[in-house]
């Protein structure tokens, strides 16, 4: 299962990947969990510890690693680069695991004034393609609302495409943009998690203004999910009312 989730900052699509990791790791699947938002905080709402989230360095920051990998020095203008690096080591060798999920962050490419950034998108994108198209694993992968790592193969062999919404017109509007985006790549299905709904009309009211778009479930706000992201602790072990929300939405992906 190969799932990306996206929406824009705040709504809740990290508690929901966080969750989903560690409800697929505690089965006995093998998780990697990609933090692909440029406000990376996956690695909180896993529950990892601070030492070993202080372990963790984006791979686009680390330019010796792009460099070995692509041939192209990150930053320099011109030159030859591989379009087919190696990256099916990466995910084992720069990952940390916790709780029986592997953790990846894969951080962003500076443009301002960088210089070509061909050799890290390359990088990025080819591993997020292996991810996707090779590995066994579970792979959950928190993305920004642009999917910017997604190619077209990628994002059409991932099997869950979801798009995290709270009731609002700025977020409804989000979630419209993720689908044209993802059908660009060639994605048929988008799905839709309602989140922080506190009552039933919040409920109607994303079902209401999501015309064709598949609700598979709803996360209520959560006072606790609030103090674990305060705490920089994962959901999983603070809330099992979330819990049972994302097991439900879990049940609708089919595994």
């Amino acid at each position: 299962m190969k799932i990306a989730i996206t929406g824009k900052g705040g709504v809740g699509k990290t508690t929901l990947s966080g969750t989903l990791a560690r409800l697929y790791a505690a089965e006995g699947y093998r998780v990697v969990a990609v933090d692909a938002d440029p406000d990376a905080n996956l690695a909180s709402a896993i529950g990892l510890p601070k030492e070993l989230a202080a372990q963790l360095t984006p791979l686009a920051e680390m330019k010796n690693l792009v460099e070995e990998r692509t041939g192209s020095k990150p930053g320099t203008v011109g030159g030859f680069y591989t379009l087919n690096p190696q990256v099916d080591d990466i995910p084992d060798k720069y990952s940390v695991e916790y709780k029986g999920v592997k953790m990846l962050v894969m951080g962003t490419v500076d443009t301002g004034g960088s210089g070509c950034v061909c050799a890290e998108h390359v990088l990025l994108k080819n591993l997020m393609a292996h991810l996707v198209l090779q590995r066994k694993d579970v792979v959950i992968m928190d993305m920004e609302a642009g999917i910017e790592h997604l190619g077209r193969g990628t994002a059409q062999a991932v099997d869950a495409f979801i798009v995290v919404v709270e009731p609002g017109a700025r977020s409804i509007q989000t979630a419209f943009k993720v689908k044209e985006l993802a059908q660009d790549l060639g994605v048929k299905k988008v799905l839709v998690v309602g989140s922080k709904v506190r009552r039933e009309e919040d409920k109607q009211f994303i079902v209401d203004n999501l015309p064709g778009i598949e609700v598979i479930g709803f996360l209520s706000y959560s006072e606790k999910v609030v103090e674990a992201d305060l705490k920089g602790i994962s959901p999983y072990d603070v809330s099992p009312d979330t819990v049972e929300e994302v097991k439900v939405i879990k049940k609708q992906l089919g595994i």
